[in-house]
């Protein structure tokens, strides 16, 4: 028999890699996460965290801690031409019954990634840092990695491969997966560090087409993230900010102090062909790198990771090797679809209006509804259908106490709603990772597992009674029918052997 190491080599411990292992730590997978960085990354390169992140998050247990070290965007400042234009960047959108984080989160990423290594933390595993990959291959079992350590290198056996190693990823070169795209002429430096004298309740910005200045207000930091445009490659120091400062906003009294991180940018639009050879898969900026316009990056790679872990863990258990390959048919499209929104926005940054973000960048409307999971067997379906998010709504347990449908949700399991049925309907015969629940409608007086006291679930899912929804571990519908036995063969079809 083949021994193996670990089930899973995460490769790569930014946002993607963290989200990947503790979606596995939950689930009782096993896994290694490696990093060849010396430690954490200590900068703000994505720093907006989107509704849908926001309720991937709050799944994941720690969206109460990214929110008390987190706040709202501040208002833009455009200083253009001696006109001072401001801009709100986000209409700020009330929490509804259906979407309860309607506007996004600032946390910077070093902020972000240290709170997933906490929750991880709490299950046992950690990030292995100072530890490269530097090779491996692959047959019809598993993985043979080669790692290099700060004790020597090191061989590992693994049943899967995932690389979540960034733009120029080292498992997608080694793939010879193409990344077709093209890299934009614009250059800037970027970096976080505190600047006195500069009001810290905007984000301000100086804008002419070849020198750029953007410093942000980093919310729960006193720092500003800092992106100056330059003509040519330089190397970004203190004193170059400083001077750049000083030119761009015409001010004497600003002065920059030591940065936490300080880097260059160079900004590519580039998307894998595949996200998946044999047993090797990629994730996050590894499949697809972004324009930061728009804050669709890091949230992208984090839904990525969301998606491929309840698969992995499924197919581990006995799912059918099938189910991996509906990572790339669902999360490619995706990819492919932030990539011209991204761009679209970079493209309109000329102008104070251009800064305005709609409801297009909180990723709450991304579907999988044209995708090989979605199995929509209703003969007149409704505004919400199989592939879709699936809605939060609040509703009452049988018990009488206040609930919502995403506290059903939160877990590694299927939940399966049976709405308005009888509740010996939903008892025996589902598979153990299948929570089944009835909700009985409002007014009708059914018993039932939980009550839709107010009709929010009717309204969120636009349901009538007799309708059965099987919800994904990742907050999709999978399937909806007027019949238990098309979810029972969506099941047995997906997720059984």
């Amino acid at each position: 028999m083949t021994r193996f190491d670990t089930d899973i080599l995460i490769v790569g411990a930014g946002a993607a890699g963290l989200t990947l292992a503790l979606d596995l730590a939950r689930r009782g997978i096993d896994f290694r996460l490696v990093e060849k960085n010396a430690g954490p990354f200590p900068g703000s390169r994505g720093k907006g965290l989107q509704p849908r992140s926001l309720e991937v998050f709050e799944d994941l247990g720690v969206l109460a801690e990214m929110q008390a070290v987190g706040g709202p965007y501040p208002t833009v400042l455009t200083y253009q031409g001696g006109q001072v234009v401001r801009t709100q960047l986000h209409e700020v959108q009330a929490p509804t019954p259906a979407e309860p984080y309607g506007n996004p989160l600032m946390v910077p990423q070093f902020q972000t990634e240290a709170i997933l290594r906490r929750r991880l933390g709490a299950f046992g595993p950690t990030p292995a840092f100072a530890t490269e990959l530097t090779d491996f291959d692959q047959d019809a079992e598993g993985v043979t990695a080669r790692l290099r350590t700060a004790d020597g290198e090191i061989t590992l056996r693994a049943r899967y491969l995932v690389g979540t190693d960034g733009g120029r990823s080292f498992v997608r070169h080694a793939l010879g997966i193409g990344f077709p795209g093209e890299t934009l002429p614009f250059r800037a430096i970027i970096g976080d560090m505190p600047i006195a004298g500069l009001a810290f309740d905007a984000w301000h910005r100086w804008y002419t087409p070849d020198a750029q200045l953007a410093l942000c207000p980093l919310a729960g930091t006193d720092l500003f993230q800092v992106v100056a445009q330059v003509p040519d490659e330089v190397t970004p120091t203190r004193e170059l900010v400083n001077v750049i400062v000083r030119e761009r906003t015409g001010r004497d009294d600003l002065t920059v102090g030591e940065p936490t991180w300080l880097s260059t940018l160079r900004v590519n639009l580039r998307l894998a062909d595949r996200y998946r050879v044999g047993r090797v898969f990629i994730a996050g900026d590894a499949a697809h790198v972004h324009p930061p316009t728009g804050g669709q990056g890091l949230n992208t790679s984090v839904q990525d990771a969301y998606n491929l872990g309840w698969k992995l863990a499924a197919v581990l258990r006995g799912a059918p090797d099938g189910l991996l390959d509906t990572y790339e048919a669902e999360r490619r499209p995706v990819a492919a679809h932030v990539l011209g929104l991204s761009g679209r926005l970079l493209g309109q940054m000329g102008t104070a209006e251009g800064m305005r973000r709609g409801r297009e960048t909180r990723e709450l409307d991304l579907s999988y509804r044209d995708g090989p999971l979605a199995a929509e067997a209703r003969a007149n379906p409704g505004r919400v259908m199989a592939g879709d998010r699936a809605p939060d709504a609040p509703c009452r347990t049988a018990a009488d106490t206040p609930t919502r449908l995403f506290d059903v949700y939160q877990g590694p399991h299927f939940t399966l709603l049976g709405y308005g049925v009888g509740q010996d309907a939903v008892d025996g015969g589902w598979p153990g990772d299948v929570r089944a629940l009835t909700v009985a409608p409002q007014g009708s007086g059914q018993t039932a597992d939980l009550t839709d006291d107010a009709g929010h679930v009717a309204q969120a899912y636009d349901l009538t009674p007799g309708t059965w929804v099987l919800v994904r571990p990742d907050g999709y519908i999978a399937a909806t029918a007027q019949d238990a036995g098309a979810i029972r063969n969506w099941l047995r079809a997906t997720t059984q052997a």
